[in-house]
């Protein structure tokens, strides 16, 4: 049936009459489904096709915005007028890293061993995998031992794995105030209720995360203490030996996100080297290698391995054998760690764009990050400027994305720098502190 669609004419209609101007929040699916007297189901097809079409955009938590009436008619960065730059999504390829995948997959070629790697495997991997995958995730002062690793199909399997384990229906978990996107539809799934816990420049606040567990219990915390997710900083040292000392003396469990880990090779050691037997590492392939590639771990204390394991395997969340099998060749060989070492250049060099396209900005960062977090100038808002720049061709994530409960969110945005092409990029950020240079009145349709 049609009729979503000619409900959408109707409202893209209203877009381009200036009727629902950039930035306006459309009412929520059941309202508008009341009043234009049709069911929920089509109403939420409405919605789709709006942001099929690029008049709309979604965030969550807050609701649905409108973007623009139309692409314009000469995209800003001189592209198709379908191709957008995307500095939403955040997964980093070098050109090299294809020649040095490739070699590694001829022993996966032979006969024998591709019927082994075709066949199942559980979240336990295999010996040899444990190993491989114990000293790729080992850091000075930290080495994991392979008994405690265990396997997912990717990151955000281990994730859930670990809060199913930890957090029980529910049960709450405090997270950063501001926090990775995931892990809210995470806990919506399992049935957890999310508690933010206040940061500030050094990141979580031990002293906020006691208050907040006093006051009503956590069964855990997730934390991301290296290249925090949104904001890119990282926790130094002092305040991981604060926060580990709070969870002995709260007795909480941890949940330590390690995935961008892998950039900051210089970084201070995991939380977990301070409280092994409190913290479950999570961490995977996606963002060292390639996106298409996905397979998660975590590094779990033996007294919770059982619980974590069986998470796992209810989830239906173990991994697959040719990625378990590919990968441990690719870490022997050293392929890994070359494509490591040729993205912590790849962010360094993006990062040396930011800070000169975006200078004087209320940038906050780090040196080695794939992500920056940008504090607008008044008076734009997030909603209004993420319209703005999407009416330029880019996309950039707002505030709201990442923040937990009912607070309200920072006139903020999440500029990702890993997808587009360098020269692309450094275009694309002229183009958002141009933007950010003037006010939303001057980004409006006529």
């Amino acid at each position: 049936m049609d009729d979503f669609r000619r409900v959408a004419d109707a409202v893209a209609a209203d877009i381009r009459a200036g009727r629902l101007r950039p930035g306006e929040r459309l009412p929520p699916q059941r309202s508008f489904a009341r009043a234009r007297g049709i069911a929920n189901s089509t109403a939420s097809r409405v919605y789709q096709e709006l942001a099929r079409r690029g008049l709309v955009t979604g965030e969550v938590g807050r609701g649905t915005f409108v973007r623009s009436a139309e692409r314009a008619s000469t995209p800003a960065l001189a592209e198709p007028t379908n191709a957008r730059v995307n500095l939403e999504l955040n997964y980093p390829v070098v050109p090299e890293q294809g020649a040095l995948l490739a070699s590694g997959m001829e022993r996966l070629l032979r006969p024998d061993a591709l019927d082994t790697a075709l066949g199942l495997v559980g979240v336990g991997g295999t010996a040899d995998a444990r190993e491989a995958v114990a000293g790729l995730l080992s850091t000075q002062g930290w080495r994991p031992a392979p008994s405690e690793i265990l396997f997912a199909g990717n990151g955000r399997q281990a994730l859930a794995g670990a809060v199913a384990a930890l957090v029980p229906p529910g049960g709450r978990l405090g997270v950063e105030a501001l926090t990775y996107p995931v892990i809210k539809g995470i806990a919506s799934r399992l049935g957890v209720t999310l508690v933010p816990i206040p940061m500030d420049e050094h990141g979580l606040r031990p002293d906020a995360l006691a208050d907040v567990h006093e006051r009503a219990r956590l069964a855990a915390v997730y934390v991301q203490p290296t290249l925090q997710n949104p904001y890119g900083t990282t926790m130094p040292w002092e305040r991981r030996a604060a926060l580990a000392a709070a969870l002995a003396r709260l007795d909480l469990h941890a949940i330590e996100d390690r995935v961008w880990s892998f950039v900051a090779a210089d970084g201070p050691a995991p939380l977990a080297s301070l409280a092994a037997r409190r913290t479950v590492v999570v961490d995977s392939l996606s963002k060292r290698l390639a996106p298409g590639l996905t397979l998660g771990f975590a590094v779990v204390p033996q007294a919770l391995t059982g619980r974590v394991a069986s998470a796992l395997r209810s989830g239906a969340w173990a991994p697959a054998r040719f990625a378990l099998d590919a990968a441990s060749g690719w870490i022997a060989s050293g392929a890994v760690e070359d494509v490591g070492e040729a993205k912590r250049a790849d962010a360094a060099s993006r990062q040396r764009i930011a800070a000169e396209r975006l200078a004087g900005a209320a940038v906050r960062t780090d040196p080695c990050s794939y992500f920056c977090w940008w504090d607008l100038p008044s008076p734009w808002r997030a909603d209004t400027f993420v319209a703005a720049a999407g009416r330029r061709g880019i996309a950039v994530t707002p505030a709201a994305a990442f923040v937990v409960g009912t607070a309200g969110a920072p006139r903020a945005v999440r500029v990702g720098l890993a997808s587009p092409p360098p020269e692309t990029l450094a275009r694309a950020l002229t183009v958002l502190a141009e933007i950010a240079a003037g006010t939303p009145e001057d980004a409006e349709i006529d």
